[in-house]
């Protein structure tokens, strides 16, 4: 391979991103500031769940492809390309993105550049942050102009991102040179025919933000719908189905239900406007906040529906949960519905158990107070209603007959329109579900 690559972070989008450039043929070194996190990554373990990614780790380390280290120097060293891959949460009281890390990297980075190289940042972040970093790595590196540059937005899914990495559906170049443009259109050569975009910097930032907006505003549409067809009497998920065979609007998520969680999509839309309340397009986003507004509105509409099925009250009620992860194929529980539900339940007085195949332990370490199980048999008994709240395939398979006979009531609550609703009815469930009658 043409080049040797550093990335720097290796949270999610670092440890995917540093595993599949190895799959690829190049010569990789991950590095993190976290000591015990690169002990855990140099043995093969990953910190986070994700599909197929131990595995691939695994390989490359053995190839010797790939290894990691904390030093900023051995990786200016052996790094040609050094991409950026360390997270912007929201700060803290406010909905702006934090890039404090990025600046940390690059502070800590450039002082050791002293010799020509591109620096690929990967991250979600505000629109303008990538050519203040251009001039930050020059004005702080050894080599001066000879080091570059370039925004490379990532577009993983959780659950999918090895896929999305090894297979994606387009690339974005954000260039300030033909030279940045043609390194990582070589780094990129290995994955074969893929759609490129070449832009400049503001563009290729936007696009990430973008992309994400539109993602959430398509689920809120959905979510307000089912608003409206709990009023109407109305069936969200029929409403849905025909939606979805229109082209211009697909079906692609456009799945009614409890609405979206995690670490990217509710802080990056949040970050996203109050960015062009800074530029002073205050305007152009404004219907961003109701997007968001209608996201969280769905929870609180799911404890609400829990408390009128037990009367009026939760006190003493006993509450299965199955799902903690924001999502499916995650160990994930940043900003989770299913435990944001499951605390406000708590908080208001039920006794909840909750159950989820691979984030209980994650859950258990941020939200020790409530009861867990493992099995979601096990987070049934002598429940006097079920809600399934993260459509993991095991809750999707689930045996209305077995699981009937470890409840004390048989109500269910699909937050997901997941279940197949007859074969529950069936069974002699009351089931419930949002947006359907």
């Amino acid at each position: 391979m043409p080049y040797r690559l550093t990335v720097l972070g290796t949270g999610y989008l670092g440890a995917t991103h540093a595993a599949c450039m190895a799959e690829l043929g190049f010569e990789v070194l991950g590095l993190d500031v976290d000591q015990s996190k690169i002990e855990r990554l140099q043995r093969g373990e990953l910190p986070i769940h994700e599909p197929g990614l131990e595995e691939l780790l695994r390989r490359n380390l053995d190839s010797g492809r790939l290894r990691f280290t904390t030093s900023y120097e051995e990786a200016a060293a052996f790094g040609d390309v050094h991409f950026i891959c360390v997270g912007t949460p929201q700060k803290k009281g406010e909905q702006a993105a934090d890039v404090s890390f990025l600046d940390a990297v690059v502070e800590a980075l450039a002082p050791h550049l002293d010799r020509e190289c591109l620096v690929v940042g990967k991250s979600t972040v505000p629109v303008g942050t990538a050519e203040r970093l251009a001039d930050k790595l020059v004005r702080l590196s050894p080599a001066g102009m000879q080091v570059e540059l370039a925004w490379n937005p990532e577009f993983l899914r959780e659950g999918f991102a090895v896929q999305d990495t090894l297979r994606p559906d387009r690339i974005v170049l954000g260039v300030a040179s033909e030279r940045a443009e043609k390194v990582l259109r070589d780094v990129y050569a290995p994955l074969g025919e893929v759609p490129i975009v070449v832009t400049d910097f503001p563009t290729a930032e936007l696009v990430k933000s973008a992309a994400n907006a539109f993602l959430a505003t398509k689920i809120s549409f959905i979510n307000a719908m089912a608003e409206l067809c709990e009023a109407a009497g109305g069936d969200v998920t029929q409403l849905s189905q025909a939606l979805s065979y229109d082209e211009r609007i697909g079906g692609r998520y456009l799945n009614p239900g409890l609405g979206f969680g995690g670490g990217c999509l509710p802080k990056d839309i949040r970050a996203f406007t109050a960015r062009a309340d800074e530029l002073g397009a205050p305007g152009a986003l404004a219907f961003l906040r109701e997007v968001d507004e209608i996201n969280l509105r769905r929870r609180s509409r799911m404890v609400d529906l829990t408390r009128d099925i037990l009367g009026g009250a939760f006190d003493g009620r006993r509450v299965a949960v199955l799902g903690a992860a924001f999502k499916p194929n995650s160990d994930d529980i940043r900003d989770s519905p299913a435990l944001d539900v499951a605390l406000k339940i708590a908080e208001q007085g039920g006794q909840v158990t909750v159950y989820d195949p691979v984030a209980l332990s994650n859950a258990r370490a941020a939200h020790p107070h409530l009861g867990y199980a493992d099995s979601a048999m096990e987070a049934a008994q002598g429940a006097e209603v079920v809600l399934l709240l993260t459509e993991w395939q095991e809750f999707v398979a689930l045996d209305p007959e077995e699981l009937g006979s470890a409840v004390a009531t048989r109500t269910i609550v699909d937050g997901r329109n997941a279940l197949d609703a007859d074969s529950w009815r069936e069974a002699g469930w009351d089931y419930r579900a949002l947006g359907r009658p």
